[in-house]
């Protein structure tokens, strides 16, 4: 062969081999694009339908709410149901089949506080969907509450966000914002750029999308102990629409802009003030032990933050394979249902009963009478046991404090109730049901510094619109 057909061959074979390398990187762009703008399209546009604002996955939780509303309280309970029982048979029997796959292993063999609560759950699930037993357990304001109305709503909103969550964890749009906004994140929150999306998620959707994100980039090493920690207890935010809600049982539809304004500011300063004092600025920056790697999100100096996240984005996706994303999202679901839901179940029926039927959060609420008398909250001895009584369900102060005639308190009571974030019958049991590194003890520390940082900032923003 002459030296001109050689070269001449030698040039087809490099552009071929350069169109190749175009080809996939092309093709690589592509599945970090696709996936990540699908997901950003269910899980953050806001869609206005009928006068109110929701997401597509919130969407999605309640068409399958409404159309299989006759089927779910019976597939919830054989759910509960079957999850205690497994348990039980991994603690007393210990079988091969499940100790045998780490999955299975970390779904069924739970701490004995676990064990005991997936009893009570499935206890408390049977009682409600027969209604036998002691009333206060299985009342519309108890075990009803959860089981009719919050229950079913998770379980649609799980099945979504289990399936559809990898659009966002694993095709590269984490690492494009954590590179984007670190910067700004790091120095505000402490907390590294990925975590803007949880909040995004949690601000636009839903709070426990938030905390099931939260918990997947905790379990995948991508967050710290420290840092799950804040993004899950300050981050999760409570959804517009949901603001929506509480705002209308106080009978404040009108004031909405003022509300979400005094929302946002006293959010703001709960996150900038709780994520530097115990018991969150005590949480170790050490990784879960179970994670496979330690992301850090560090950007060379030699590249800008935009190129450096493009790269680190496509590579994230070039890496991900469509089988495990499906396996991935069938276990996220699995996880969400048997391993959260009992837990919401037990923690959040004990907690109703105590607000409903006990005197405690009267008792634990009379502290703030003097407080709120001093800020010159009318109706001060009405309003003071809607203070501590959303540690329980996030509705009961809007419920309880809908009958006061101030609407300067009433606008108090609604904007409090929501930046306390943390209430067990649905957040905190989600939170203690995860493998966050949260304890209770931390849950009521943050509740109660979230309520004395906003209720001045509420109380002086009432005071500035009334």
């Amino acid at each position: 062969m002459s030296d001109s057909a050689q070269s001449n061959e030698q040039n087809h074979s490099q552009s071929h081999d350069t169109e190749s390398v175009g080809s996939k990187n092309s093709m690589d762009v592509l599945k970090f694009i696709i996936p990540s703008i699908v997901g950003i399209l269910l899980f953050m546009v806001p869609l206005s339908i009928q006068g109110e604002i929701t997401i597509p996955v919130a969407l999605l939780a309640s068409w399958v709410q409404s159309t299989f509303a006759e089927v779910l309280p019976e597939f919830i309970t054989v759910i509960i149901m079957l999850t205690a029982v497994i348990t039980v048979v991994t603690k007393a029997f210990e079988p091969a089949w499940i100790l045998e796959r780490p999955f299975l292993k970390e779904l069924f063999g739970v701490s004995t506080v676990w064990f005991w609560a997936r009893i009570a759950a499935a206890v408390f699930v049977v009682m409600t969907f027969f209604g036998i037993g002691p009333e206060f357990i299985w009342s519309d304001a108890t075990g009803g509450l959860l089981f009719n109305d919050l229950i079913p709503a998770l379980f649609a909103v799980f099945l979504f966000a289990g399936l559809l969550l990898p659009l966002l964890l694993d095709f590269g749009l984490l690492e494009l914002c954590g590179a984007l906004l670190t910067k700004i994140m790091k120095p505000i929150f402490t907390l590294p750029g990925r975590s803007s999306i949880d909040c995004l998620a949690s601000w636009l959707g839903d709070g426990t999308i938030g905390i099931l994100l939260t918990n997947k980039q905790y379990e995948g090493g991508f967050y710290t102990k420290r840092e799950a920690a804040v993004i899950g207890t300050t981050f999760s935010v409570v959804s517009i629409t949901f603001t929506i809600v509480v705002l209308t049982l106080v009978d404040l539809q009108h004031m909405f802009f003022q509300y979400y304004l005094t929302i946002i500011i006293a959010g703001l300063a709960a996150a900038l003030i709780c994520p530097r004092i115990p018991p969150l600025s005590r949480k170790t920056n050490q990784y879960y032990e179970h994670a496979d790697n330690q992301y850090n999100e560090k950007i060379p100096g030699d590249i800008s933050s935009f190129k450096w996240g493009i790269s680190q984005a496509v590579g994230k996706a070039k890496n991900t394979s469509w089988s495990n994303v499906i396996k991935g999202g069938g276990q996220n679901v699995l996880d969400m249902w048997m391993g959260v839901i009992p837990i919401v179940m037990a923690i959040g029926t004990i907690a109703l009963i105590v607000a409903e039927y006990t005197p405690v959060f009267e008792f634990i609420g009379a502290p703030f009478i003097p407080l709120l008398q001093l800020m010159q909250v009318p109706e001060a001895a009405a309003a003071a046991p809607t203070m501590v009584v959303g540690f329980a369900d996030m509705f009961l102060p809007a419920v309880l404090g809908s009958g006061i005639e101030s609407p300067l308190t009433r606008f108090v009571i609604a904007c409090v109730s929501v930046t306390q974030l943390i209430y067990m019958s649905e957040v905190g049991g989600l939170l203690l049901g995860s493998k966050l590194p949260v304890k209770f003890m931390d849950l009521v520390i943050i509740f109660l510094e979230r309520t004395l940082i906003t209720l001045p900032i509420v109380v002086l923003m009432a005071h500035l619109f009334f």
